[in-house]
């Protein structure tokens, strides 16, 4: 099982944000740093590290950070809470 602090260490790093500013309920193009370009950077980084390949139709729903936890159950990818 995988943490949440580096859960969130992945997405902060990739849209190049502090950490602490990262939790469940952050979502996309709510801060000028998410934008659409930074979506695909999250992604990216989240199947480098959990090496897993995301299905399309799920990127276009990971809209909050919460959403993109329960996608990644989908990939037995489990972080825990």
């Amino acid at each position: 099982m995988h943490t949440t602090d580096e859960f969130y260490e992945i997405i902060a790093s990739a849209i190049a944000v502090k950490k602490e500013i990262v939790d469940e309920n952050l979502t996309y193009q709510e801060i000028p740093e998410w934008d659409s370009i930074s979506h695909l950077l999250i992604v990216e980084a989240l199947e480098q590290f959990y090496r897993v390949k995301f299905d399309f139709n799920d990127i276009l729903e990971m809209g909050t950070v919460g959403k993109i936890r329960e996608k990644m159950k989908k990939y037995d990818v489990l972080v825990e809470n």
